[in-house]
């Protein structure tokens, strides 16, 4: 492991080959899309007694995005594939429209092992990165086989191909396109995630390997998060100006003082114009769990599609969930005038301890005279 994180440390983005010297960066997810990324569901462990309802969040989830993206389905072999297609088509999807990958990949976290793809701002074409996943800080062995995805990925599309070589989920990170990204110490500065480079050095990561210019630094992510406080459940950026924030207003709430600093926080930051955020408050769902415990429910999990903005909902398990569902809906509907808002039932998706962003990575269209 010393070697490993000697390796980290040493490779620092100087050279001048990295993404933003070549004119690369992250889209906002809210521009045009050319795919999303999906793995279908299979692990009795990541949803107990729930594979068979998490595989109907799928069909539901690709049958709201399939008319404005395409899909990219991983499947481990051909008999899922004549499973999902058949539950696919049963749910009024054509399996023909969908293009599948083989592989035998182990868990369904497609953003946080998956490829961040990267738009040149020069030529429109596409480029990806491939960032190191340990499987949350080493948290669950089996499925850090994942990180290899990427590479899989790219022998199928060949693009140019960058390699950071430090760990970095997907769903850490949250960019408005204009150069400004959001994210948590609680994270990115975890000691289990990349040990031997400080604040500063991560930052340096970033500005080269997804084209920002301003990080905006929350603190903590909420309670049930195995992922150390991913900011796909606290804070999104709507606009170039605009982040919901996700906000307890229950003071009992074990939420509530930690939400209420990042929410200070973002009140006193300003995006890479020198502007300060628009925030606006986005509820939670409440207290969402069982005997073992708090699940992270968030309806800042959205996925913002072409045409659709999918949200996860949890009315299935609670009173105040139900209630709340509404409102978080109406506030997010607010953002996306020309786009339908959709709630996704995600009451089993979330006992796998992650909802519709979690599962999903958009990639951006180079077509960028369309909007």
């Amino acid at each position: 492991m010393a070697n490993f994180y000697n390796f980290l440390y040493m490779n620092k983005p100087t050279a001048n080959t990295t993404p933003a010297k070549l004119g690369y960066y992250m889209p906002a997810e809210w521009e045009r899309h050319d795919a999303i990324w999906l793995s279908w569901p299979h692990d009795p462990i990541t949803f107990p007694d729930r594979v068979e309802k998490a595989e109907s969040a799928y069909v539901e989830i690709i049958h709201a995005i399939l008319d404005s993206e395409k899909v990219n389905l991983f499947i481990i072999d051909d008999s899922m594939k004549k499973r999902a297609e058949r539950l696919l088509k049963k749910g009024g999807v054509n399996p023909e429209s969908i293009t599948f990958y083989i592989y035998d990949y182990a868990d369904v976290w497609f953003r946080d092992y998956g490829p961040i793809f990267l738009i040149n701002k020069n030529s429109g074409s596409l480029a990806m990165t491939h960032w190191i996943f340990n499987a949350w800080g080493g948290k669950y062995e089996t499925l850090m086989k994942d990180t290899k995805i990427p590479e899989f990925i790219n022998q199928k599309m060949s693009l140019p191909y960058f390699k950071p070589g430090i760990v970095l989920e997907g769903g850490s990170i949250d960019v408005n396109g204009r150069g400004t990204l959001l994210t948590t110490e609680q994270c990115l500065l975890n000691k289990n995630r990349n040990p031997n480079l400080t604040k500063s050095e991560i930052e340096d990561y970033l500005k080269e390997y997804i084209g920002v210019t301003n990080i905006i630094w929350l603190k903590n992510g909420i309670e049930g998060d195995d992922t150390d406080g991913h900011i796909d459940d606290i804070a999104r950026f709507v606009n170039p100006d605009t982040v919901l924030c996700v906000y307890e207003e229950d003071r009992n709430d074990e939420n509530h003082l930690i939400l209420h600093e990042n929410y200070e926080i973002l009140l006193n930051s300003k995006n890479n114009e020198g502007n300060r955020l628009n925030v606006i408050k986005l509820p939670t769902p409440g207290y969402i769990g069982d005997e073992e415990g708090r699940l992270p429910a968030s309806y800042a999990n959205f996925y913002i599609g072409n045409k659709a903005v999918l949200v996860p909902v949890f009315g299935h398990l609670s009173a105040q969930a139900g209630k709340n569902d509404k409102q978080a809906l109406e506030i997010i509907q607010r953002q996306f005038p020309n786009r339908r808002v959709i709630g996704i039932d995600s009451s089993d998706l979330v006992y796998g301890l992650g909802t519709i962003h979690c599962i999903s990575q958009q990639q951006p269209s180079t077509d960028r005279t369309k909007t």
